[in-house]
């Protein structure tokens, strides 16, 4: 909903053309629940939710969104009577809706959509079908910037956000062989009917089959891309390590010691996974987090080794770190960097 100046979009546009950022990816982390929550009551795709949500926030560092949790730059209109802030968009001192929280955002986007008419033949649309809902946004007159459809369907493809339009279907599944089993010898003993005292022993040999442990696909899984330059996948909950190990053909000890893990498993949540080993420092000097969240999680976003996000902030590695705590990303004047391992 903001009509932005030539300058301004030229920067944006080459903003675009780069790689996914730690912030865009924090604020996917934080709200893709709400996105597909919504999706699953309204019908407004997950990516469409989220990309304008990128977008209209400046990835949640926006000046509007940081006074109002305003995610989607709603303004008053005559119908609202709920409490407000004035911000300059298209005008000064205009009038925007402000909520409690960021849920309040994202239910009044859906009902702001579901309840006008104008909206309607959306919703005819499939629920996948992003680039139809962001041109179709454009021409009912949500945003004045021509190349509203073009940015929306840029951050959805660049951060891979249609994933989320898909969260019910069930990805293919690969299947990686156990180590096998040593065969396993049993003597059985068979009477000779003829004579009662003669015996021949028979040994059978049960050879136990290789068992198969079904893995989810990461191909299918996780989306490839580069944070803090370097390489990583973006992947989903319910991904094996082994199996991200095994497709990239990296040694599982290594993979684990890139992201600061002691041991294999299923992610217990969509993260980053990298490929190589992170970077000391991130790409801006401080991050002023989004959510309650761990320390560690902040180094997997920003591509940083967790021993020095420690040393920078003085916490331990599995500290909770609050909304709104400032964490540096870099080294201070005052910090004392210990070797590395």
């Amino acid at each position: 909903m903001k009509q932005l100046g030539i300058g301004v979009l030229v920067c944006l546009l080459g903003y675009y053309g780069n790689a996914q950022t730690a912030q865009q990816l924090a604020y996917i982390d934080t709200y893709k629940d709400l996105a597909v929550k919504e999706m699953k009551r309204s019908g407004i795709p997950a990516s469409i939710t989220l990309a304008q949500g990128l977008l209209e926030t400046e990835a949640g560092t926006s000046d509007l969104v940081r006074r109002s949790n305003n995610h989607f730059g709603i303004k008053c209109k005559s119908t609202w009577t709920g409490p407000s802030v004035s911000h300059t968009d298209d005008a000064p001192n205009e009038c925007f809706r402000k909520y409690a929280t960021a849920e309040e955002s994202y239910s009044d986007h859906s009902n702001f959509l579901k309840g006008s008419d104008r909206y309607s033949f959306l919703f005819d649309l499939a629920s996948n079908d992003y680039k139809g809902w962001a041109y179709g946004l454009k021409k009912a007159g949500y945003a004045t910037n021509p190349n509203y459809p073009k940015m929306l369907i840029k951050y959805i493809e660049t951060n891979n956000l249609q994933q989320y339009d898909q969260v019910e279907m069930i990805p293919g599944d690969i299947a990686i062989t156990a180590p096998e089993k040593l065969p396993e010898v049993k003597p059985v003993v068979k009477p000779e009917k003829k004579s009662p005292l003669a015996k021949v022993a028979e040994v059978v040999e049960k050879i136990v089959k290789p068992t198969p442990v079904v893995v989810k696909n990461p191909k299918l899984m996780a989306a490839k891309s580069k944070v803090n330059g370097i390489k990583a996948l973006f992947a989903q909950k319910g991904t094996s390590l082994l199996a991200i190990a095994t497709a990239n053909d990296i040694p599982l000890a290594k993979l684990l010691e890139f992201n600061d893990r002691d041991t294999d498993g299923l992610l217990n949540e969509y993260q980053v996974i990298y490929l190589d080993k992170k970077m000391k420092q991130g790409n801006k000097y401080v991050y002023f987090s989004l959510q309650d969240e761990t320390l560690y999680q902040v180094a997997q976003n920003f591509g940083i080794q967790l021993q020095y996000l420690v040393q920078y902030n003085n916490i331990s590695g599995s500290a909770r770190v609050k909304k709104g705590q400032k964490i540096f990303l870099k080294p201070t004047a005052n910090t004392e960097l210990t070797k590395s391992r």
